[in-house]
């Protein structure tokens, strides 16, 4: 594995009253494992507020974590500090969700591709020109707009850009955080696929993070599904599509419409109720009882085990069998 992660949690504390004092903890991320393949993409699905972004932004190490572990070629993300993890940076890059607010305005595109490069000394120069001009060819940018600002193209475009400077320091692993939640529809498929062909070509691998769990079934290998800080439900994409155990997998699943009229109007839907709670005060027993259509009473007295139910197939609920 390329990525490891063990019971990783990040939890932000709350405070209140007159002296500020620690009165609670927002629990963001709660017990979370998985691991990545070299090569490969792992898709982490769920709804806003599941704590999909600030896993991956923990697991960077941008939120240092509460507890457990993140191993990255063999090396204690957690344990890592200042120097040693600065020369770690250049091999886990981030593409983020807002292609406008991550881009700074008032810097050209070359300044903006080209910053890792200067940061982290990898060139300069004439070779800094070129390297840079390579970076846009690769995510299908004309290297004549390196010296316009982000304000002069269009979303998808500066989207490309966040791309082109994510693999600068050709990286071994890449968080891609809702990298087309924000662009047209249009426009989704073109980044998706860029993704798929910059992984094909520089042997990339993914942390994909999204709500769209229609998207992620044709860019991922595996799916992790994420409720309240933590893991639902982890298989083989085709294998969580064709037989999910937890039932908030099969509500999801079941949100997708289907193109064919006849099936669409005959299937069966599962329709939440309610809002996903608050991460401060979370229900007691599985998270997901509240909305769960097949919640009983011991849902609420034990959290469900994160366990093996079929080979390579992983689910938190009491009735996964």
């Amino acid at each position: 594995m390329l990525l490891s992660v063990t019971a990783l949690e990040k939890h932000f504390p709350v405070f209140g009253g007159v002296l500020r004092r620690k009165v609670g903890a927002v629990r963001a991320v709660d017990g979370v494992s998985f691991g990545i393949a070299r090569g490969t993409t792992l898709g982490l699905v769920g709804e806003s507020g599941s704590g999909k972004s600030t896993t991956g932004r923990t697991i960077l190490q941008l939120e240092r974590a509460t507890a457990g572990s993140v191993r990255f070629g063999g090396i204690e993300l957690t344990e890592t500090k200042g120097d040693a993890l600065r020369r770690i940076r250049p091999r886990m890059q981030m593409v983020f969700q807002d292609p406008h607010a991550s881009l700074n305005p008032r810097m050209t595109v070359a300044s903006i591709v080209g910053e890792p490069l200067r940061e982290h000394g990898a060139a300069k120069g004439s070779a800094l020109r070129e390297r840079v001009a390579e970076l846009l060819g690769l995510v299908g940018l004309d290297a004549r707009f390196a010296n316009r600002y982000p304000h002069e193209f269009s979303g998808g475009q500066r989207q490309r850009i966040g791309i082109a400077r994510a693999i600068a320091l050709n990286p071994d692993f890449i968080v891609c955080d809702e990298p087309i939640a924000a662009l047209d529809v249009s426009i989704q498929a073109q980044v998706v696929n860029l993704l798929r062909e910059l992984q094909a070509e520089l042997g990339l691998t993914y942390l994909l993070i999204s709500h769209d769990i229609a998207m992620i079934r044709q860019v991922a290998d595996r799916i992790a599904v994420m409720y309240l800080g933590r893991l639902m439900e982890l298989a083989e994409t085709e294998t969580l599509h064709a037989r999910p155990r937890h039932p908030y997998t099969q509500a999801l699943l079941s949100a997708v419409p289907v193109p064919d009229p006849d099936i669409e109007a005959s299937r069966e839907q599962t329709i939440l109720v309610g809002d996903i709670p608050n991460p401060a005060a979370p229900p007691s027993g599985c998270p997901f009882r509240t909305r769960c259509p097949r919640a009983e009473a011991r849902c609420a007295d034990e959290v469900p085990a994160w366990r093996e139910v079929a080979a390579g197939h992983w689910a938190a609920c009491h009735f996964a069998d």
